[in-house]
């Protein structure tokens, strides 16, 4: 596995990370621990040593899962892990599995990653991310609470997760943003218009997450693909039938390249991404031992400048049809 650091800051972390959320929160069913717990340690095995999660996924269990699964590693003085995770919202109800709203006020900060530090079973979080920019706290008291937990050592790093320019800049100011976390991939590339600039002058990381398109990117769906129980991608309008039917044009591109270069479409999408910048991770989740080693599979790749050319060309002349989020949740992002 090939080695990245995000932007200036020095933190260095695998070409790829692992996102965790699925494994317990979000793609309907959650998964059997023991098996995710292989997962998560196959990843270790195969080079990984960045991981995502948020207290908010479960609520609670993915931390844990996280930790524990991470644990055995930890006292191994040759495998250096970067754990990330977040905070920023708030549960309606004390022990409830349902949450509210946005919450970045410092002291409730300064509770969540005492919390999240017992979960995860660590000193120090590597690297500690604003979920959603929360418009009722100044962000210049959301990066000193951070910064003030960086001074305690409980913190190392401080990250955003789906804010604007100017947000990134105003906190960045107070204390240095190491990573920015927001989709980005082949059918979301709206980053690339001010938010990819912004990072690139101020030395700043970008994590895309969703690289693989919430499942789409990996060619496996059509507008007869159906979601089981609480899978949240049932309220997404990019994937209605209508909307995965159009927007097929993506993976008959993405299928045409890999054909050419003996690969997937989802390791294809994921080439495509690390070939962007040299300080983009992209962190693709997976509860599959298959899909982990087929993911990680595409740092070898290595897209050449005229499949480079190739790729933007056709997605130029392809409109990809759906919004990435309904109304409510889109507010909260970009602020």
């Amino acid at each position: 596995m090939q080695k990245r650091k995000l932007g200036n800051s020095g933190l260095e972390v695998s070409a790829l990370g692992l996102g965790c959320m699925g494994m317990s929160f979000g793609y309907g069913s959650v998964g059997d621990k023991k098996e995710m717990i292989r997962v998560i340690r196959a990843a270790v095995e195969q080079g990984v040593t960045f991981f995502d999660t948020a207290e908010v996924y479960g609520p609670f269990i993915n931390e844990e899962l996280v930790g524990e699964a991470l644990t055995p590693f930890k006292r191994d003085a040759g495998v250096r892990l970067v754990i990330a995770t977040k905070f920023g919202f708030k549960p309606t109800v004390a022990g409830e599995t349902r949450w509210g709203g946005l919450d970045s006020r410092p002291q409730h900060i300064k509770a969540v990653a005492e919390a999240s530090l017992k979960r995860l079973n660590i000193e120090s979080i590597d690297l500690l991310y604003q979920h959603r920019v929360d418009p009722e706290v100044p962000i210049e008291e959301v990066a000193g609470a951070v910064k003030d937990l960086i001074q305690e050592g409980k913190v190392k790093h401080f990250g955003l997760s789906e804010a604007g320019a100017e947000t990134i800049r105003k906190a960045h100011a107070v204390q240095p943003v190491t990573a920015l976390q927001s989709e980005y991939s082949l059918w979301t590339r709206e980053p690339e218009k001010v938010i990819i600039p912004t990072l690139e002058e101020l030395g700043i990381g970008l994590v895309p997450f969703s690289p693989l398109g919430k499942g789409f990117l990996t060619g496996q769906m059509n507008e007869n693909t159906t979601f089981e129980g609480n899978d949240f991608r049932k309220i997404l309008p990019r994937f209605t039938p209508e909307a995965l039917k159009a927007n097929q044009a993506l993976i008959n591109l993405l299928n045409k390249i890999a054909s050419a270069r003996e690969a997937t479409p989802a390791q294809i999408a994921l080439a495509w991404l690390l070939a962007q910048k040299s300080w983009i991770v992209p962190i693709p989740g997976t509860t599959k031992l298959s899909r982990l080693a087929e993911n990680n599979g595409a740092v070898n790749i290595g897209l050449t400048k005229e499949e480079l050319y190739e790729i933007d060309t056709a997605l130029a002349q392809i409109e990809v049809v759906g919004a990435r989020y309904p109304e409510h949740i889109a507010r909260m992002t970009g602020r």
